[in-house]
């Protein structure tokens, strides 16, 4: 199992959209691998949330992160969080 690694980027996300590393971690390892733009792959999972965001309760959030597999481990290049 290749470790992920989290670009710069995508860190810089994790407070402003409401990930975190273990569910983008866990997303990738669980998820179906689709193809995203720029030759890189993408997939989803909804994990129960039951909690506030932006003064609003939502009962679940999607997580859907944006990776490259490389030779020794799998890049997140950003990470999208959809609630609902």
């Amino acid at each position: 199992m290749k470790p992920i690694r989290l670009s710069a980027h995508a860190l810089s996300y994790i407070a402003k959209r409401g990930f975190t590393v273990a569910e983008v971690e866990e997303t990738i390892r669980t998820g179906r691998w689709e193809p995203a733009e720029l030759v890189r792959m993408e997939c989803r999972k909804r994990l129960p949330f039951n909690r506030e965001w932006n003064k609003k309760i939502y009962p679940s959030k999607e997580v859907r992160p944006i990776f490259v597999e490389e030779a020794d481990e799998i890049v997140v290049m950003t990470v999208y969080t959809y609630y609902s």
